[in-house]
């Protein structure tokens, strides 16, 4: 089995589902009007199960909530009420634990702890299917369920010698989870969600970031979470789980011997987080860079990383943040809405130098690359001419070995470096080579616009601004290239987008926000493309809150037509309910 993980190419254990996120904490100390700012940037599959739909919850007297859950979910997951905004982000810790067991010789279903034998928990299940049933007897252990894979990787066969089990920290949160997002949406204040999260540690997979009206800003990786720390770890691990540890960071403990177990959830105090007056922020690497000011270290690996290289999205992200507070400046919600749509990319502004000068000594290339390079505008945008040519050579030289980059990673710097381009290895030369040649078979010019490139279909063909995770895009929209077609159908990326600002007069708080993959999967609503077109055209909608402004708009969708009335006013209606921004003080429709 130490073979095996050593062979099989693990890569896919230490990814997410496909998903990921950014959230920014502004405090009072980053903001234009001293008081809390949050921008929730969650990045969910736009098909299938696990997209985000939008609400308003209220309960007089009771609840007052709104933002975004996922399907089948009676609680607002990512959202804010009257003094509190919060978002989560994919969390790098480890939710579940395999435990190696040794098996009794002639009795694959027996296994010893301490030398005593105990007999696994057999479950006959049968499945209808369209082409009869299916049965299947499941086996369970006192650690967990047996498996044989992860993620659909058979790294765990069940031997005569020895068979792999589960401990999962969710096995029992269900209860402790929904109390958690209940409380969250009656919440005011940071204090209160640091309480609940302690109280339950009911968070299954997720970080939280949080703002308040007060101006505090927090991070916390607090949930479920196994207790396995690093002494344990080091006394426990089997060679399996040494390999995969290495590789994955996949835990494997030793199930022969009672001590090694795993000890039910964490402790809160052995799990971290950040509480700040200027800001906290994740893109899903780990706990340690939540603020390019400060370091948090000293817990254990099953939680995350330290003094390892950050990703090119939460660089960028640090960057971001750091440049809009540099000589003392401060956020507003609308350049906080800039941020969230600028579409820089870290690749971009660690390479393009030196790659339009590799560019232009290199042979064979024509001098129209190189200038398409330097005069890309260097953002992903939809008109951004040059933006094509740039992320295909880029996605290309991310995997050359030795590295792209220049210098090293350096933990005292983990926002700059890795840096630069190492345009002496041969390797990222020929990405540049093979970029134009990718453009040349899908029959596009050099200079052709991201729009040519990345596109959603719904009903028509929808240009898409931003791009990969992969290369420093904060404004992530991902999916995989198809030469013939592009960037297209986007797989995951930005999907329920807001920012908040709480305020001292009028409602309290000012909401912005803008669904990217729409409300309905229905091709016939008139909701299946309308946030798609907004998220396009960068635009947001002012999302009311408070009971006279939603009664107010409520009565003008039924003057307009929302209750009946001629073609042209259902029309109307339609419009008015499905995106309302206001401009310069004027309601405006789509």
């Amino acid at each position: 089995a130490e073979r095996a993980v050593a062979q099989r190419d693990v890569s896919a254990l230490d990814r997410p589902f496909g998903g990921g996120s950014n959230a920014v904490a502004l405090g009072r100390a980053a903001t234009d009007n001293g008081l809390g700012m949050l921008l929730g940037n969650p990045h969910q599959p736009w098909y299938d199960a696990e997209r985000f739909y939008q609400s308003h919850l209220t309960i007089p007297g009771k609840i007052d909530v709104a933002g975004a859950s996922l399907y089948g979910v009676p609680a607002v997951n990512i959202g804010y009420t009257k003094d509190l905004a919060w978002s989560h982000t994919v969390s790098t810790a480890r939710r579940f634990v395999i435990v190696e067991l040794q098996l009794v010789p002639g009795s694959p279903t027996t296994y010893l702890v301490d030398g005593q034998p105990k007999q696994m928990k057999r479950t006959a299940v049968t499945v209808e299917t369209p082409d009869g049933p299916v049965n299947r007897t499941l086996y369970a252990t006192d650690f967990g369920p047996v498996t044989t894979s992860l993620q659909g990787l058979p790294i765990f066969p069940w031997t005569p010698a020895r068979a792999f089990a589960m401990f999962d920290a969710n096995a029992d949160n269900f209860g402790r989870l929904l109390n958690h997002f209940f409380e969250v949406n009656r919440a005011g204040s940071v204090q209160e969600v640091q309480a609940i999260l302690k109280r339950h540690r009911g968070i299954p997979w997720v970080n939280t970031i949080a703002a308040d009206r007060d101006g505090d800003a927090y991070y916390a990786d607090i949930g479920a979470i196994p207790n396995v720390p690093d002494a344990k770890l080091a006394s426990c691990s089997t060679p399996v789980g040494r390999a995969l540890d290495e590789a994955v960071r996949v835990q494997v403990l030793d199930g022969s011997r009672a001590t090694c177990a795993p000890d039910g959830i964490l402790p809160v105090d052995r799990q971290p987080e950040l509480l700040r007056d200027d800001y906290t922020e994740n893109s899903n690497d780990s706990y340690w860079l939540s603020n390019a000011r400060t370091r948090i270290e000293g817990f254990d690996r099953i939680i995350g990383e330290e003094r390892t290289v950050r990703s090119p999205r939460t660089r960028m992200a640090m960057r971001i943040v750091e440049d809009g507070l540099a000589n003392g400046g401060r956020f507003s919600l609308r350049s906080l809405q800039d941020a969230m749509f600028n579409n820089r990319g870290m690749l971009e502004e660690l390479w393009r130098t030196e790659l339009v000068a590799m560019c232009r000594e290199e042979p064979g290339v024509p001098a129209q690359a190189c200038d398409v390079l330097e005069r890309w505008s260097g953002r992903d945008d939809v008109d951004a001419r040059g933006a094509p040519l740039f992320r295909r050579f880029a996605e290309r030289a991310l995997g050359a070995n030795p590295s792209p980059f220049r210098t090293p990673f350096d933990p005292e710097d983990p926002v700059g470096t890795p840096s630069g381009l190492n345009t002496d290895n041969p390797q990222v030369r020929q990405a540049l080579h093979d970029a134009i040649g990718d453009l040349a078979a899908a029959k596009l010019p050099l200079d052709a616009p991201l729009s040519a490139i990345q596109y959603e279909t719904r009903g028509e063909r929808i240009p898409l601004h931003g791009g990969p995770n992969r290369l420093g895009l904060f404004n992530v929209i991902d999916t995989l290239y198809d030469p013939d077609k592009g960037y297209t159908d986007v797989g995951y990326g930005a999907t329920y987008i807001q920012a908040v600002q709480f305020t001292a007069g009028g409602c309290g708080l000012e909401a912005r926000t803008v669904l990217g993959h729409s409300l309905s999967t229905d091709p016939t609503s008139p909701f299946f493309a309308n946030g798609t077109k907004l998220f396009r055209d960068k635009q947001w909608v002012d999302q009311p809150f408070c009971e006279r402004d939603v009664e107010a708009l409520t009565q003008l969708a039924e003057r307009f037509g929302a209750r009946g009335g001629g073609r042209k006013a259902r029309r109307a209606g339609r419009r008015l309910v499905s995106g309302v921004r206001f401009r310069r003080g004027r309601l405006h429709f789509r």
